[in-house]
């Protein structure tokens, strides 16, 4: 193996190795930058945030057209509407109102956090290589034997897939805690979430086409 790649190996539904995959190094072995997963985990929680929260202004709340008194000889403070921020009922200054709280992290940034969270992951032992995921039928327990085929409790697992298979996701979905993702879905959040990080071989070397801009040899 060259010094500027990572040889991992691959392994059948059962948890047999049969061959192995090279991925530049920059993929899997570069520097765990914090700074760059905190930024990302943000931006992708903001992107969730429905902001929906809203407040009335003046200009929403009805009523308060009348002057309430008049201006001089009531020995009261001057007053304009009943619908003064002061007054109850009236309306809120500088309240929320909706709004979309999502942002954009640089691609170059984006990329370099992903590039960290998949080698946590990988320094931590939890990234599995699986050849391909068949599945006789898209069953639960069908997923929970290929799991354990490959020494993996159903629990904590994000499957990553080259392109979308219903049958794995169908098999997947009753799983409280195994999530499955296609490639073009793949992001910061769903890899710190999960402990153990389980890829096809095709979706392994198209994240790896994709963060290093080569593609990943196979042997």
């Amino acid at each position: 193996m060259a010094d500027d790649r990572v040889t991992l190996p691959v392994v059948s539904a059962t948890g047999a190795r049969v061959g192995e995959i090279e991925v530049p190094a920059a993929v899997l072995a570069g520097p765990v930058r914090q700074h760059l997963l905190h930024e990302a985990v943000r931006c992708h929680l903001a992107r969730r945030r429905l902001g929906t929260a809203s407040t009335k202004t003046r200009a929403f709340v009805r009523g308060g057209g009348k002057k309430p008194w008049r201006q001089k000889g009531t020995g009261r403070a001057r007053a304009g509407s009943s619908r003064s921020p002061l007054w109850v009922g009236g309306a809120v200054i500088f309240g929320p109102r909706p709004r979309n709280y999502a942002y954009q992290l640089p691609k170059t940034a984006r990329r370099a956090a992903l590039r960290a969270a998949l080698a946590a992951r990988h320094a931590a032992g939890g990234l599995v290589v699986v050849d391909a995921l068949p599945l006789p039928e898209p069953k639960t327990r069908r997923m929970v034997e290929l799991l354990h085929g490959l020494g993996l409790p159903p629990r904590g697992v994000l499957i990553v897939i080259g392109v979308p298979d219903q049958a794995v996701e169908r098999a997947a979905r009753n799983l409280p805690h195994v999530k499955v993702l296609p490639v073009a879905r793949l992001n910061v959040y769903d890899v710190l979430g999960y402990a153990r990080l389980l890829m096809t071989r095709d979706a392994l070397a198209q994240v790896a086409a994709r963060l290093d801009g080569t593609h990943a040899g196979a042997a």
